[in-house]
């Protein structure tokens, strides 16, 4: 049976997993969603603009048959997440990407009022993040081309099938930095506030935890857990600040890594839950690109050396230590890597190197959660976590063969 549904239907089928309706339930906020959907795109016409929009041929747009509701509300639950990636490594490229216009011409066709050349970046706090690496500035830049280019895809996709594409740009309201280095434009993110958790570094040192299981990890830099720390400097009067610089260089570090373990999680937890092998092909291919920037970013941080800051502003102290020769053992060690063999499925079986956590129940709303506690989305309005959270909450309820 044909499921082409336009968006008001996808935003409001399955939210419960006793029903295997395609008649989706009544939700008040349904108009407001399909609204604001359109507002983004710009047009009247949703699906045939966002067509010709995102690159998609008329021909294709049966070409594969069709997906079911369940594996687009996953879908426009990824999509939003990498709209969401793409945002806050747009940040990160401006001041410390390679500065070649590529990244910006991309985005400027994706974001309204994006400027199309690059910034030509922040050259003390790039001195500062090449302290992790000398290639830093080459990996940021392709990490932030892979999401833009992630989320073009999805929605391109998504289209293609006959469902409405995914936009946030109703709500790039809260500010950039005042930095040289950062466009004066909207943002969906905030890095200026972040209180990062480090413990993804323990969990993939642990040969005998897995949050699969219900275990926790202690944190590999404690400071960062707790109070609020920028990643990017928030004026000049912090490039200005050597010292303090090098922590938020430090602090960015270590949140690249929390990031991308999150989407190294985020596609083999949602790819359980999808029925279409195509769209299962889709979740399995870009799935590894996430854990590739999830270890490049791993060996990275690693790097940092020992430093103890303070923010001249909040008078919040951070404090990083030497990881190559921790005091902590194995759990801290900076050369570990390779996710170490741990426990899987149940402590009855043998130990097994493996992405961790990929339980797939509620992991949607986990990863909106994290991402809430980072502190990433501090300034956003109410629509925004009622909208985010919709698209959780599909996309978690979507089941195999729905």
């Amino acid at each position: 049976m044909s499921r082409k549904p336009d968006s008001s239907t996808v935003q409001n089928t399955e939210t419960t997993h006793s029903t295997t309706s395609d008649k989706p339930s009544s939700q008040p906020s349904r108009s407001m969603r399909r609204r604001s959907f359109l507002k983004g795109l710009g047009v009247a016409g949703a699906a045939a603009s966002a067509s010709a929009l995102l690159g998609v041929k008329a021909e294709s747009q049966t070409s594969s048959g069709t997906i079911s509701q369940g594996d687009a509300a996953v879908l426009r639950f990824l999509a939003a997440a990498e709209i969401i990636e793409s945002d806050l490594w747009l940040q990160y490229q401006e001041f410390l990407g390679v500065q070649d216009n590529e990244v910006a011409a991309i985005a400027s066709k994706q974001i309204p009022g994006y400027p199309a050349v690059a910034t030509g970046g922040n050259a003390a706090f790039i001195t500062q993040i090449l302290k992790l690496d000398g290639d830093m500035s080459q990996y940021i830049h392709d990490n932030t081309e892979d999401e833009l280019s992630h989320e073009t895809f999805i929605n391109a996709y998504l289209v293609s099938k006959g469902f409405d594409p995914v936009s946030l740009d109703g709500f790039r309201n809260l500010a950039s930095s005042k930095a040289t280095g950062a466009n004066n434009v909207g943002r969906l993110t905030n890095l200026m506030e972040l209180t990062v958790d480090t413990s993804w570094w323990t969990r993939y040192r642990s040969r005998t935890g897995n949050p699969d299981l219900g275990d926790k990890f202690r944190q590999a830099v404690p400071s960062l857990a707790v109070n609020k720390h920028p990643a990017i400097p928030r004026t000049n009067a912090d490039v200005d600040d050597a010292n303090f610089l090098t922590a938020i260089a430090f602090t960015a570090g270590f949140h690249f890594g929390f990031i991308e373990q999150g989407g190294s999680s985020l596609y083999p937890s949602l790819a359980q839950r999808v029925t279409n092998v195509e769209v299962l092909r889709i979740l399995l291919s870009i799935g590894p690109v996430e854990t590739s920037h999830f270890q490049t970013w791993h060996d990275k941080a690693g790097n940092a050396t020992p430093l103890n800051a303070v923010d001249p502003v909040t008078g919040v102290k951070v404090s990083f230590t030497d990881l190559t020769q921790p005091s902590g053992g194995e759990d801290l060690q900076a050369n570990l890597i390779m996710p170490e063999p741990t426990a899987f499925l149940s402590r009855n079986f043998p130990a097994c190197s493996i992405i961790r956590p990929t339980n797939t129940t509620n992991v949607a709303m986990g990863a909106v959660k994290g991402l809430k506690q980072d502190g990433l989305f501090i300034g956003q309005s109410p629509d925004f976590f009622s909208f985010i959270e919709e698209l959780a909450t599909l996309a978690d309820a979507a089941q195999r063969g729905f």
